[in-house]
């Protein structure tokens, strides 16, 4: 697995996700997987938790319905899940992602779940819950910005996961 987190706080929308790819309980790349990219003429940051080629493919199914549905991320991300879920060979893909844009941050799931955080913090993968509760403990922090709890909550999962590394990928948009 690995850990994906997205913070939204501040007008800005971080995503982060470590490099370490396992193929069973062997670690096959220690820091060269890149499971968060700039998706939609780059005003959309996706990340996934899972198997990499199955997270892969799924990006480029969201893309496409970016594209369809003029780059609108919650129709695009419901047609995705809905697709998902129908879908005989979509069914059988075994990942998680989180998407978000300017204004929204979502996870889409393979049983055809779109769900918005209430608080704008979202945790996915093995490392995950350890990521999101580490960074909403640090959003209380005054002064202390989106990437830096980042940084920090991907530590602390890293530190705690087997299956999440430190070497971290972040992009960041700005928000509303």
């Amino acid at each position: 697995m690995t850990t994906i987190l997205c913070i939204r706080k501040d007008n800005q929308v971080v995503m982060a996700g470590d490099g370490q790819a396992t193929l069973g309980e062997a670690v096959i790349f220690k820091s060269k997987s890149v499971k968060v990219r700039r998706i939609g003429n780059g005003s959309i940051i996706a990340g996934f938790a899972g198997a990499a080629a199955d997270g892969i493919t799924l990006i480029e199914r969201l893309e496409g319905k970016l594209e369809k549905n003029a780059y609108q991320l919650k129709r695009a991300a419901v047609d995705l899940a809905k697709d998902w879920r129908m879908d005989k060979y979509l069914r059988q893909l075994q990942s998680v992602m989180i998407v978000a844009d300017k204004n929204t941050s979502l996870v889409i799931s393979g049983t055809g779940e779109v769900m918005e955080p209430d608080d704008g913090i979202i945790g996915i993968g093995s490392g995950g819950n350890y990521a999101m509760a580490a960074a909403k403990a640090l959003a209380d922090i005054p002064n202390i910005s989106p990437e830096e709890m980042a940084q920090k909550a991907m530590k602390i999962a890293g530190d705690i996961d087997i299956y999440t590394n430190h070497n971290v990928i972040i992009e960041k948009i700005e928000s509303k």
